[in-house]
């Protein structure tokens, strides 16, 4: 690069390092085709193993479950090694469970590696925020997350759809070969492109509970808790939910909701470094509003899918805005804890709004999930609203 800016010391580029950063994007696109892309295959999948499709679906949960127990403990073991290699082992343990998955006819083999893909895939969510924080200068922090992050995005929209037609025309064995070759492909790229940042050394360690009581980082996982929980509320029974409004074209419900939170990532990649408080406390609130709307009113399609795009775009930029408040309150050599504890909670928003929305679903009726999720959002919104000193202040700092 022709210019740079000096920070703490290190050069640091003056435009976004895409190269590095579309490598961190698509390991994000690999951990997420690699975690869904059993769900859309269950009917192919399960009587390749000798099982039914429910113990097929157990693929899924296992691999959530082993990401939400492992991200903490793993990443505090591995953060005195240098980052990169730490990356790329990342990326070779998915390389070597979707390869097993691939050609395995054992239903325990196969589970087996499901489980180390989730342990794999905490450990990455773990590090990427964070990794992508350090690779530019603070003022550019937020809108390289929101690259990283943007992996997530095309994964749910494009990848799993691609990933299941391809596993329709050939067979879901090859799918998972794809994938396996998809990650030795990025340990390369991650080799030539991503740059190397030392672990921390033993006497700069500092322990989880003091990260976790760092200014403003409970609050963010605070926020991250409620946002998630309201979300899954809905989301996860999007399908009951429309077909009780009268519109039982789910597939089309879910592509307003993918486009619109591609959207949601491009228009907060241009205000997440220049205006994020105003920004999240914008999609919260329109979050909120969108289940005020479909409480009464998706009875009509216009609302109903008016509403859902709206949804999107107010969701898609969610994670981007809080997880780079959250690497603005911990600090980026802290950015790896505090983001596991983030990927744990994020997990357990996701169990915990499908299981809450489960029984709303079974005791009240899909009427009833807008009204569920509108008060977690509220909590979110008001969260935000109060942390602005420490978590969500309106001018961010400086490292």
């Amino acid at each position: 690069m022709s210019t740079a800016s000096m920070v703490k010391g290190t050069a640091m580029p003056a435009s976004l390092p895409w190269s590095g950063l579309l490598a961190l994007s698509t390991a994000a696109f690999t951990a997420v085709l690699t975690e869904l892309l059993p769900a859309g295959l269950l009917p192919r999948i399960a009587p390749a193993l000798g099982v039914s499709e429910a113990r097929v679906g157990f693929l899924v949960s296992g691999y959530a479950a082993a990401s939400f127990v492992a991200a903490i403990p793993l990443t505090a073991l591995l953060r005195g090694l240098p980052r990169r290699r730490v990356l790329t082992g990342a990326l070779l343990g998915f390389a070597v469970a979707d390869a097993v998955v691939a050609v395995s006819s054992s239903y325990f083999l196969t589970f087996a590696a499901r489980l180390l893909a989730g342990c794999v895939g905490g450990l990455l969510w773990a590090m990427l925020a964070g990794y992508a924080a350090r690779m530019v200068p603070a003022e550019r922090r937020g809108r390289a997350i929101a690259v990283v992050l943007a992996g997530i995005t095309v994964a749910l929209s494009l990848g799993v759809p691609a990933g299941t037609a391809l596993a329709g025309a050939l067979g879901w064995r090859p799918a998972f070969g794809v994938l396996a070759g998809l990650a030795l492909l990025l340990v390369g790229w991650v080799r030539w492109r991503v740059p190397g940042f030392p672990g921390e050394p033993p006497h700069a360690r500092v322990p989880l509970a003091r990260v976790a009581a760092l200014p403003g980082v409970r609050a963010i996982l605070s926020v991250t808790l409620f946002l998630l929980l309201g979300h899954q509320v809905m989301y996860t029974y999007v399908a009951p939910f429309a077909a009780h409004a009268g519109y039982g074209r789910t597939g089309v419900v879910l592509l307003m909701f993918g486009v619109a939170t591609v959207a949601g990532i491009w228009i907060t990649g241009v205000l997440v470094d220049r205006h994020p408080r105003a920004t999240l406390l914008a999609a919260l609130a329109l979050c909120a509003a969108v289940m005020l709307a479909l409480g009464p009113y998706a009875g009509s399609p216009a609302v109903l899918l008016g509403a859902v795009a709206l949804w999107g775009l107010a969701f898609g930029g969610a994670p981007t805005l809080i997880q780079t408040a959250l690497v603005d309150a911990s600090g980026p050599a802290h950015a790896d804890l505090a983001t596991s504890l983030q990927t744990t909670v994020y997990n357990a928003g996701i169990a915990g709004g499908s299981l809450t929305g489960g029984f709303v679903l079974d005791g009240l009726g899909p009427g009833a999930l807008p009204w569920t999720a509108l008060p977690l959002v509220v909590g979110a919104l008001v969260t935000v609203a109060a942390a602005r000193r420490h978590a969500f202040p309106a001018v961010r700092r400086e490292p």
